[in-house]
Formats: structure tokens, sequence, C-alpha cells
């Protein structure tokens, strides 16, 4: 399944490239998703037991469990993580030949965790071009009530004050997309093994987790072959150049031992 490709319609890459992001469904069917889903939450029950109380952390903090790169980690999150199948769509979208992996990361939002506050992924990112996508899959299936990832459709080209996820970005974003009137979109349900893709610069949120189930959810990030690093603009930056990066030096290729092409 992993493997095989997902053959995208010329109307969705028209799509995506004027919203900034896009729905997939039944992009990995469950019995395949299974084994996968397996790994990732074991991986997830031992990092959650090293975390504080919900109670005790910061906004940031409540809106989920932030698990990076776990394709370092185990092998079965690895064919995951490097799935052609993936890959390939995002190439698509993108207009790329070829991508390469950012990184991936697990978002676990506990029963009764907070929202994700209005922000921009690519902020956190010393990358020189926009080419940039994430793939946001449930491992279970989520409803609105579970916090579904929110977009603002078109915003992929807004440029607004660098600034990190925060109560402050949850409300200078928000106001601006009001006074703007940005289409607000978001699934009413999402089954696993669906997918959206979002750009890097796109407008996105998410409401706290209101059930009593933890909603689980592993992304990829990609950005093409061909990116290069630059000089990074905030500490947040400075912080992915070495890790996500592997210390490569800005000016050059974005082509460390962690970030492989996939398709």
């Amino acid at each position: 399944m992993l493997q095989n490709t997902y053959p995208l319609q010329a109307q969705q890459i028209v799509d995506f490239q004027r919203d900034g992001h896009i729905y997939l469904p039944g992009l990995m069917p469950y019995d395949a998703l299974c084994p996968y889903r397996d790994a990732i939450v074991e991986w997830a029950n031992d990092f959650r037991k090293k975390q504080k109380p919900i109670e005790e952390r910061d906004t940031y903090g409540k809106a989920f469990l932030q698990m990076m790169n776990l394709w370092e980690e185990e092998p079965k999150i690895k064919e995951f993580v490097l799935a052609k199948r993936f890959g390939q769509i995002a190439a698509d979208l993108l207009g790329v030949e070829k991508v390469r992996l950012y990184h991936d990361q697990a978002l676990f939002k506990e029963a009764g965790g907070g929202h994700t506050p209005w922000h921009q992924d690519q902020y956190y990112w010393p990358l020189s071009n926009a080419k940039t996508v994430t793939m946001w899959m449930p491992l279970v299936d989520i409803s609105e009530e579970m916090g579904m990832l929110t977009f603002a459709s078109g915003t992929q080209g807004v440029k607004l004050p660098p600034m990190p996820i925060s109560d402050e970005s949850e409300a200078t974003i928000a106001s601006y997309v009001q006074d703007q009137g940005f289409p607000i979109v978001a699934q009413k349900t999402m089954k696993a093994g669906d997918a959206t893709f979002h750009m890097g610069w796109t407008l996105h949120a998410a409401p706290g987790n209101h059930s009593n189930i933890m909603r689980e959810v592993m992304t990829v990030i990609f950005m093409d072959a061909d990116m290069q690093v630059i000089s990074p603009q905030n500490d947040y930056q400075e912080a992915d150049r070495k890790r996500w990066l592997a210390n490569k030096e800005p000016g050059t290729r974005a082509d460390s031992w962690l970030n492989p092409i996939i398709n």
C-alpha cells in the first residue's frame, strides 16, 4: 500500500494551489494503517508517561503531546514516514519533481486538551522558499469535538509579523482572519487514514478536545528536494537547522542524512 501511488486529479492540484490546503479521503485503508498506528501509539504511550500533568502545562503544552522524528526511533514508523505514496502526493501538490523529508511529528491531543492557536508552520523553518507541505493524518476516527484541523483558505501568501504559536498568535491571527474575511474550512469528521495536506504558510488552528477520546494524529512535513538552508531568522529556526537539517550551513542544499528523498 505505501509504495502504491494515489493519483490526484488536475483540479485537486489547482484547488490546493489556490486554497493552500486539501482534504484527501481514504488515503490509507484502516486495515493497512493499523500496524503503523500500533507502533506510533506504543511510542506515544512511553512519551506520555514522562510529561507533566496537563493542568501544569502552558497553552502550547496543553494543545497536544508533540513527538518528533519518530522515524529515527522505530523501523515500522520509518516505513510509514518514508512512504512513496505520501511523497508522490506532496511532490504533485507542490509541482516539483521530488520531495525530501523535513521531519515527522505525532500530535496527540488528549481528552480535555486545549486549543491549538492560529499559526504558520514555516515561521519555524530555515528554508529558502514556500515549497513545503504537511500531511496531517488521523490514526483514529475524529469529529469536530475532538479538535479538527481548521484552515483559513487562501492565506498561504499572507505576510504577518513573525510570531511563534502562542496566545498572541491566537489573538492576532484570529482577528486578522475575521477582518479579512478568509473562508474558514474544517471537516466535520475524518476517518482514520484520511488526510489533509497544507502549505507551510497556510494559517491554521484547531479547537480543544472536548471528547473523552485521545485525538491521535501523525504528520509528515515534506519540502522541495532542491530546497536550500537559509540563515535562521529566529532562535526556533536555528534550533531546527541544527536538529532537522543536521547542522547544514546556510546557502547549502537541505540534503542531510535526516532529509532523504522520498518519492
